[in-house]
């Protein structure tokens, strides 16, 4: 099983998560050839897609302002970033 590449992707709140830590118990698939990032529920359901970002120079380049937030930040709300 390969590892999830680190990066970056916005969630529907529009806050920037980890690939790596996306919270809310979910797990993130990316294919790094198409930028692409796959949000999957612990039972494997698509729960939302993305735009990968290697890194938060990245996501600044694409002129998008949003605050990182911790994996442990609630999906579905706004949360503090840190």
């Amino acid at each position: 099983m390969s590892s999830t590449p680190e990066g970056f992707f916005v969630d529907w709140d529009g806050q920037l998560r980890s690939t790596t830590d996306c919270g809310g118990g979910y797990r993130c698939e990316v294919d790094l050839p198409a930028k692409y990032v796959a949000v999957m529920s612990p039972k494997g359901a698509l729960v939302h897609e993305a735009t990968f970002y290697k890194d938060q120079a990245a996501v600044e380049k694409a002129g998008i302002k949003a605050s990182l937030v911790a994996g442990s930040a609630p999906w579905g709300r706004k949360s503090e970033g840190f």
